[in-house]
């Protein structure tokens, strides 16, 4: 079967389900490919912390009511670290900015009941097998479904596809180059029927690794330990992970039931050529970050929001400027971000062999950060979102 729209949007993550929406807005036609079907795109699990700039970009898109509503503001973060605990007053650092705590899946289902209202189209358990045509003024992505292939005609097509998708490996490999660092821990995390201790999220460096206490709700805790690569979630006693929680983090936590546990691998990676004829690639298809930094997302959408304005200028102004340069208006504020993620992430866990040297180097770092208003800024103004480099070179 042969499908026809003006924009085909690889991937109903975050990413693909908030441009197709732009898109909406401005009448153009887009269809959305998904290689999963919709309920496990509903219970999926994932980040929750939303920059400023993420949520005006759903409730400009005008699918961020609930986000609003629900949504739970932090003005603020803690470190503890050397036996001692900070607090970094966020909002007062940064003119009045705030992150809001809702969660990825929250976010994931609200735009696809509004997808459902609007009528715009997406396949479920569609996977793109290949891309033809890129460098043509009428692109084709080639799928299955159903045990059949079909074709999608288009004009341009959206990457939100994620690290393992075929997108950026249809970029070829002589116009793109990849930046790949591994980390040689993981984190192990749990949601728990439990009220957290703090309002704000707790950063907690502790010689036996890091650990974070973040929140879902009043009611719900998402917390985190640093533990080895290739470690199974199994292999903790529950009472044994509470106990580890409360030694790293330095006080004792709520506990409840345990409702979900998993042990997310860390890595940061960035493809230097988003773009290529038609292509478009965003998100995790282009880049990823460690979750210490809460980015993953909130970068798909800074993605998203340039690729948007691209499309749009294109098809209601014919000004292709934004889409000439998206990605170099895109990676100058990735590169920032892959830093700021680096560093938080270098910066609070510890190494199987570290150093003593290496473990006051870092102690000295977080300490110079909560005693200089100039350094706590620097973290704050990171934390709430930097802009987009619209004039990036």
């Amino acid at each position: 079967m042969i499908y026809k729209t003006q924009v085909a949007i690889i991937g109903a993550g975050p990413a693909g389900l908030l441009l197709s929406r732009m898109l909406f807005n401005a009448g153009i036609e887009s269809i959305i490919l998904e290689n999963r079907n919709e309920a496990y795109l509903r219970q999926r699990l994932r980040a929750g912390v939303q920059e400023e700039g993420t949520v005006a970009a759903f409730v400009e898109a005008g699918v961020g009511d609930k986000l609003m509503k629900e949504g739970m503001e932090h003005h603020g973060i803690r470190f503890h670290f050397a036996g001692e605990q900070h607090h970094i007053d966020v909002k007062g650092l940064t003119g009045g900015k705030v992150v809001t705590v809702y969660g990825q899946r929250n976010i994931t289902c609200d735009m696809i009941d509004w997808a459902h209202k609007d009528n715009i189209k997406i396949i479920y358990e569609a996977k793109a097998q290949r891309l033809e045509g890129l460098t043509t003024d009428a692109p084709i992505v080639h799928f299955s479904l159903n045990g059949s292939l079909h074709e999608l005609h288009c004009e341009y097509v959206a990457g939100c596809d994620g690290y393992h998708g075929i997108s950026r490996p249809s970029i070829p490999k002589q116009l793109r180059r990849e930046y790949v660092h591994e980390f040689e821990h993981s984190w192990y995390g749990i949601l728990a029927e439990a009220p957290p201790s703090f309002e704000d999220v707790v950063y907690a460096h502790h010689p036996n690794g890091f650990a974070l206490q973040s929140m879902r709700s009043p009611e719900l805790s998402r917390m985190y330990i640093q533990c080895p690569n290739g470690t199974d979630p199994e292999d903790w006693e529950e009472e044994a992970l509470w106990d580890e929680l409360d030694l790293r983090l330095g006080f004792k936590n709520n506990r409840g039931k345990i409702v979900d546990k998993s042990v997310a691998s860390m890595r940061s990676f960035v493809c230097d050529n988003m773009q290529h004829g038609k292509l478009f690639i965003a998100g995790d298809a282009a880049h990823i970050v460690p979750p210490t930094g809460a980015k993953g997302m909130n970068l798909a959408v800074s993605d998203v929001k340039v690729l948007a304005k691209g499309l749009i200028n294109h098809y209601t102004e014919k000004d292709d400027t934004v889409l000439s340069a998206y990605s170099k208006i895109c990676l100058s504020r990735i590169w920032k971000v892959e830093r700021f993620s680096w560093w938080v992430t270098t910066s609070f866990h510890t190494l199987e062999n570290q150093s003593e040297f290496d473990t006051k180097m870092q102690e000295a770092t977080l300490g110079y950060l909560c005693s200089s208003d100039i350094g706590a800024a620097s973290f704050a103004e990171n934390y709430v979102g930097l802009p987009i480099y619209w004039d990036a070179k």
